[in-house]
This record gives structure tokens, sequence and C-alpha cells, in this order.
């Protein structure tokens, strides 16, 4: 019809005159999808829904023709709840396709186990074959002229509760901030920027006292699924009466980095010890400096009670003692001590194996080092050259400049 964006623009205006009807901001991406997409039988806008044609191919409801775009174990809840939907009674799903950043990956082997149709990152003309997108822990930008492609747009499920937590990493920020509230939003993405798209819909969660990350991302990724196949359910419903994101409580979660895992003894406290340990302990071990090496701290035990008795004064930060009725090794901060059960020095050593090879009396008086040179010491430059695997601690955003 029209081949240019100021024609595209002109066309909205024929539209909204001829129907009568005003012509949302809000579903200006799918109505330009129609419009540069030359539909040869498209007829009028009906008035009941911005969306619904008239003798065109446009789907004005489910069952949908959704194309997904994941990778990780959070992104399969959703893929699952999708795959499902195709045979039940609900009638949400009618077609169900799967894009992925590389075959190894839990969402590639859920697709290849349910006989899903499977696309290798970066897609390109999809050829109006899908009604709406999904996209679910995917790490990459999707383009304008990809985004235009789905009529209803692609909508993303996202772990926090929008604005608070934009970015790869929410869950992970929520368990180190010490958020007691957390939840799951369902969202229109928009180009060009993560995770600033109007919200569909939204539920608030309580976070559990002492969960992990991981126990956390596995329950709002069960929400994030049933959000999203309501979503689905009443989309076209849902995208009229989208809300835009607050401006004000924005906060941003940048992906987990192993810089993050060094501890400073004389700055944190036990409890942030304890959320950073419950927050990346999974993926990253915490770690120090003993004796000028590096030293991983494992199998955290929390907060402990130390009796200063007959100690001759105040412990420096950094302090090792050795708890024996619970093989425990304890450990000094900024206010108070806590425990680990495991250390990995040259080995994996246990807390007894530990001290007996490095603290006890007798190897203390052959050692060449000083009293206050057996501490763990703080690292104070955390800068570290980015591996290969620190890419892949959280989902690391980047954009496809051929999706644009």
């Amino acid at each position: 019809m029209w081949n240019n964006v100021k024609k595209n623009k002109i066309g909205l205006k024929i539209l909204h005159a001829i129907c009568g009807c005003s012509i949302p901001r809000r579903t200006y991406y799918g109505l330009r999808a129609q419009i540069s997409g030359k539909r040869r039988h498209c007829g009028l806008l009906s008035k009941t829904h911005p969306f619904h044609t008239t003798n065109c191919l446009l789907s004005s409801g489910p069952p949908w023709k959704v194309l997904f775009f994941g990778t990780d174990d959070f992104a399969v809840e959703s893929l699952k709840r999708l795959s499902a939907s195709r045979d039940s009674s609900e009638g949400v799903v009618g077609s169900l396709e799967v894009v992925i950043l590389s075959n190894n990956v839990p969402v590639k082997r859920f697709a290849d186990q349910n006989q899903l149709p499977v696309h290798i990152w970066p897609v390109g003309d999809l050829q109006r074959q899908f009604d709406v997108g999904v996209v679910v822990s995917f790490g990459c930008l999707l383009g304008e002229r990809l985004i235009n492609q789905f009529p209803y747009g692609v909508l993303n499920v996202h772990p926090s509760l929008l604005p608070r937590w934009r970015g790869p990493a929410p869950v992970f920020h929520t368990i180190l901030h010490g958020d007691t509230v957390t939840g799951v939003t369902v969202m229109q993405i928009r180009p060009k920027r993560f995770d600033v798209g109007p919200i569909l819909h939204q539920e608030m969660h309580q976070v559990p006292e002492n969960c992990t990350a991981d126990q956390l991302g596995e329950r709002l990724a069960s929400i994030g699924a049933r959000l999203l196949l309501d979503t689905l359910k009443t989309l076209p419903e849902r995208i009229t009466n989208q809300r835009a994101q607050n401006q004000t409580g924005t906060t941003l979660a940048p992906k987990i980095t192993k810089s993050m895992s060094w501890i400073v003894w004389e700055e944190q406290s036990c409890d942030h010890i304890d959320r950073l340990f419950r927050a990346i302990g999974s993926r990253i071990s915490l770690r120090t400096f003993w004796m000028g090496k590096k030293i991983k701290l494992l199998d955290f035990v929390g907060k402990q009670k130390v009796s200063l008795s007959g100690r001759g004064g105040t412990p420096l930060p950094g302090s090792i003692s050795y708890q024996k009725e619970s093989n425990t090794l304890l450990v000094c901060c900024k206010d108070g001590w806590v425990g680990f059960k495991t250390v990995m020095l040259k080995k994996r050593l246990s807390a007894a194996d530990f001290y007996n090879g490095y603290l006890h009396q007798s190897v203390i008086k052959k050692s060449p080092y000083e009293m206050q040179e057996l501490l763990f010491v703080s690292n104070r430059d955390t800068t570290e050259p980015t591996s290969t695997h620190d890419n892949f601690v959280t989902q690391q955003h980047t954009v496809h400049e051929g999706s644009k």
C-alpha cells in the first residue's frame, strides 16, 4: 500500500478518518506492521477493537500463532505452559515455534523433546507467520523491524516489579539487596532499550525468608508462566488497558560477575555476606585472600556466636577461628562472625583440615608468617578481566544490529 514511513503515517490518518475512531499510540507498532507488510486483503479497522480487521490475515483473538525467544530454565517454564496450551481445551496457543541463541541451552532441549520447530538467532523476515512474539530470559535486544512483524507486538516475562530491577539479573539483585517483596511483570517490549515497555500484567510476591536466588527464580518462573498465559487469553484487552511504567523507583540489575564475589571483611556485615552468598553462591564462590593466595569459601552457614574470652583483645576483620564442636571455620567481619564448613585452596578442605593444616599452634610456630598475616585479607581491587564464563553467569543483554 505505502512504501515509506511518511506514507505509513498518512495511511493511519486515512484509516482514522474513515473509521471515525481514535488509534491509540500503543497500537502503532501492530498497525504499522500491517501497513508496511502490504497486505492485499486488508479491509477497514473495526470500531470494536483497534487490532481487528475485516478480510485480513490478522487474528482477532486466540488461538495465537506464537514465536518464542528464550534460553535458560527460567524461560523453559513459560515455554512448557505455552506448549501444553496447544493440546488443552483453553485454546490459547495454536502454533508455537522457538528461537534460541545456541544449541546448548535448556530451551533447545525442551523444544527438541516436544517436537517444536527451532530457529537460531538472528531471524530474518517472518513473512507474517506469527501473531505475537514472547521473550523470556533471552538476552538480546530485538530491533524495531523485527518487533513490527508481530501484529500484537512482543511480550516479555520479567521477574521483578518493574521499573524496579530493570536488567539481566533482577532475581539476584532482589536477594542481594534484601527486598522483602518482588513479583513478575508481563510487558510489551520496545526497540532500543530493555525493560521499559508498557505493563500488561503484574503480580506481587513475598520473598521467603532466607531463600536463595535459585529458589526465588524457580518460584517466579512458575508465576511468570501463569501470568503469560493469562495475558494471552485476553491479549487485545490487555493491550488496550496497558499502563506505562512509573517514572520513579527505577533501579538497575546488571549481570552478576566474579568481581562481586570478593568479601571485604572490614566493610561487609554478617547480613550482607549472607545475602551475597544466597544471591550468587550457587554460581560463583565467595572469595578472599589467604597468605597471598586466592581462597574460595564454601558451604556458608551464616552468622555465628563467638566467645571473645581469652582472646586478648578485639579481633581484626578477617580474623579466623575454628569451632571444633560444629567443625566450622569462623571469620570476623564488620559486625560479627560468619561460618564456613569448607574452603578451596589447592584442593577442597573441610574446616578441620584447614585448621590442622594452617592454623594449629604446631603449624603456626613453624610458619615464616607473622600472626597478623594469618588473616583472611580483603581484595580491594576487584577489577578482573571478563571471561567467557562470566558472560553466562546471568544472561547478558546484547544488541544484534541485524534485527533493527
